[in-house]
């Protein structure tokens, strides 16, 4: 007779806030795992590697327009950057968090596409391109939108 089991829920593990220089905000982890429908079959340490490289990623992309606000205009942190603020925060710190989070989130399901390489793992792997794809515009209008620049990208052939 089969059976069916039904793994217990993993508990939530408390992740400490990863920082980088003193301009950026840190990023809470929970608040990515929230806000990017991240649940806790992705482990803490695998989050955070991907965290990680998604804020290395961010910030690169972000050092001349950083240097220009932090070292030329004065600035200690994005949230100094005049901006206008929604729900008490400076839109600028809630696009950056939108930035690593979608990134971060395009990098573990990149990783999907490792686990299974059945038949139903490469259908599975079809499946989350577009999310994947999804999840990197979106990083890269979130830079766009930080930096004021269009999201548009037009090429004459």
């Amino acid at each position: 007779m089969p059976s069916l089991i039904i793994p217990a829920p993993t508990p939530e593990v408390a992740e400490a806030a990863i920082t980088s220089s003193p301009f950026w905000p840190a990023i809470v982890p929970a608040e990515i795992r929230a806000d990017q429908r991240i649940d806790n079959t992705v482990t803490p340490p695998r989050l955070k590697a991907a965290l990680i490289e998604a804020i290395a990623t961010t910030n690169g992309s972000l050092s001349g327009w950083r240097t220009t606000h932090q070292v030329l205009n004065g600035y200690a942190t994005l949230a100094d950057v005049p901006a206008e603020e929604i729900d008490e925060q400076s839109i600028l710190v809630h696009r950056y968090r939108r930035a690593v989070g979608c990134l971060a989130k395009a990098l573990l399901l990149e990783r999907l596409r490792d686990f299974d390489s059945t038949g139903k793992g490469d259908k599975k792997a079809e499946a989350v391109t577009d999310p994947i794809d999804d999840h990197r515009r979106d990083h890269l209008h979130a830079l766009a939108d930080i930096t004021g620049r269009s999201r548009c990208t037009v090429e004459l052939i």
